[in-house]
């Protein structure tokens, strides 16, 4: 069984082929081994993130560990990921629409035992490594952006970076923006940085009962990330760079898994599921 349904692997799979540069055989004999397929090194990264397991265990005959380590950053030194989620992210929105008017942040700390450039001593996890990760969502809770840091970090400080990945829109952003967070967010701090952007807010009050709202999507999305990609629930890469990516091809997944859902009743198109995703 494939680690992602066929119906949502194909057409990112053909998004993310035409992103790759072409690879030029500096070689005087031309006499390097065959390169194994861009195809076979992308299925086993999307294993890599779904199943969380390591590089070793999903290499075979075909192809080494270090093979898909040094695909893998190729790929993330041409920048491929990111552009990869943001046109999955202009598809969404050109079909269904985002709904940047109500925006969610929230953070979401994981464990992170093998350390790293973004690990820190988790609050809530007895002091052990842990990573956090500030989540931008949308009214429907499609992922905007992420920032990675370390779980000892507050969610406050990571707020403005966050909303910078808004800029990936450039301008076409709403007139009137509001920004839904929960009672971690609940300071002065907070406040005068989304006065200074020009950004409306609702805050859940800290010391009264959970007030969820509308920002109940971000937990969603928080969800999604843990319980359907193995990779970002146990962090286990060191690197910044390397996180940034598997949580890119992540969200490239559930925006065009929530596409073809929403799609599926509105539009009709060749290799359309039978069923309602």
């Amino acid at each position: 069984m494939p680690a992602v349904p066929s119906s949502i692997i194909e057409p990112i799979w053909a998004q993310f082929q035409a992103l790759i540069p072409p690879v030029i055989d500096a070689h005087p004999l031309g006499c390097h081994r065959p390169r194994i397929p861009d195809r076979v090194i992308f299925d086993k990264l999307v294993q890599v993130l779904v199943l969380g397991a390591a590089y070793a265990k999903i290499a075979d005959s075909g192809c080494s560990a270090t093979t898909l380590r040094h695909r893998r950053d190729e790929w993330i030194a041409a920048d491929i990921f990111t552009e990869l989620e943001q046109l999955c992210l202009n598809a969404y929105d050109q079909m269904i629409g985002l709904e940047l008017e109500n925006l969610s942040v929230d953070g979401c700390i994981v464990k992170a035992p093998c350390g790293g450039e973004a690990a820190g001593r988790s609050p809530v996890d007895r002091g052990k490594r842990g990573t956090k990760r500030s989540v931008l969502v949308d009214g429907r809770g499609i992922p905007l952006g992420v920032v990675v840091a370390g779980a000892n970090q507050n969610d406050s400080p990571l707020l403005g970076p966050t909303l910078d990945k808004l800029a990936r829109f450039g301008f076409d952003l709403p007139e009137r923006i509001t920004v839904h967070l929960d009672a971690g967010y609940d300071s002065g701090k907070t406040r005068d940085l989304l006065d200074g952007l020009g950004l409306d807010y609702v805050i859940s009050t800290k010391g009264t009962p959970l007030q969820t709202g509308a920002r109940w999507v971000v937990e969603r999305t928080n969800s999604w990330h843990n319980r359907g990609f193995r990779k970002l629930h146990i962090c286990t890469e060191r690197r910044v760079r390397v996180i940034d990516a598997f949580i890119a091809l992540a969200n490239a997944i559930i925006i065009v898994r929530r596409l073809i859902a929403e799609a599926w009743p509105r539009y009709r198109w060749d290799g359309r599921p039978a069923r309602q995703p």
